[in-house]
């Protein structure tokens, strides 16, 4: 197959996907050390189905992009990841979502501690109505966590590199922080509780390209501590900065409604470069979207 990443997409659009330089230099993990198993995985608001029959695993430490087009069912398997469907009135999940060998749909599993686990951070910054310290605290007090909370801080805002930009004036109002900061300290709460998965849900897509570049220098450190699942429909971005790279799209059945289904789960070189389903060459090319 030709190179995708020089490919000129319909319309004269080019990819410029930059396979060779992603990652900022680091190998692709192997997926022989699993955090998620996720298997046969169905999911219904009411009576509808919106994803079906989803098979796929997730290794530890690496970044997992999830693309496709909308309505695709993307957004949906990630938040099966931490049980935020759940939230969800009519939301109904089977099949399995194995975290370390424990399903976490079983009846025993604790929804709160597993979303300390396995945070979120969503596509909208929704810092909260508070001080910045006091955003960065507010889940370590209410999981009780030990330890020195100016410490924990300053460490969580290091980690999302905003210590720097933001350390003169922690006791200011997070509302007052421009968008990019507000994405940044969203991603420094997530972690002040020490997950060991940051799912995010298009983290970028309200941002302007120089808040985007720095969401994705940061992803990229982040992924020597922590397991990252992006859905994004940047096809660049998941080019640039995921190991693996798993495409829905929808099905339409005989009455016109849309089933989120997986089509292709591969290393982001694999699915970009050298697709082995022709409807995932389509999409990465801008056939369809």
């Amino acid at each position: 197959m030709p190179d995708l990443t020089k490919r000129e997409a319909p319309e004269g659009r080019s990819l410029a996907l930059a396979i060779g330089d992603r990652r900022h230099g680091r190998p692709t993990p192997s997926l022989g050390d699993p955090v998620f198993h996720i298997s046969d995985l169905d999911v219904w608001y009411a009576d509808h189905q919106a994803v079906r029959d989803v098979t796929l695993t997730i290794g530890r430490r690496q970044i997992t992009a999830m693309i496709g087009p909308s309505g695709c069912g993307k957004s949906t398997v990630i938040r099966c990841l931490n049980r935020l469907n759940d939230l969800i009135p009519g939301a109904r999940v089977t099949g399995k979502v194995v975290y370390h060998g424990e399903n976490l749909y079983d009846a025993d599993v604790d929804p709160i501690e597993v979303r300390r686990r396995i945070g979120m951070v969503f596509q909208k910054p929704n810092p909260f109505p508070k001080s910045i310290y006091d955003n960065i605290a507010y889940g370590p007090r209410v999981n009780g966590m030990k330890g020195d909370l100016d410490d924990l801080v300053e460490e969580a805002l290091t980690g999302a590199a905003l210590w720097d930009e933001v350390k003169d004036k922690l006791k200011a109002s997070a509302l007052a922080l421009s968008g990019g900061q507000q994405q940044r300290l969203c991603i420094a709460r997530a972690i002040a509780v020490r997950p060991e998965v940051i799912l995010m849900d298009e983290p970028c897509s309200a941002l302007d390209p120089i808040a985007t570049a720095r969401i994705e220098d940061l992803m990229a450190g982040l992924a020597s501590e922590f397991t990252i699942v992006i859905v994004t429909h940047n096809m660049q971005q998941a080019a640039r900065i995921s190991d693996y790279t798993a495409f829905f799209t929808a099905d339409v059945d005989d009455k016109g409604v849309r089933h989120g289904r997986l089509v292709e789960y591969d290393t982001t070189e694999k699915i970009f470069e050298n697709p082995a389903d022709p409807r995932t060459e389509d999409y990465i090319t801008g056939r369809f979207g």
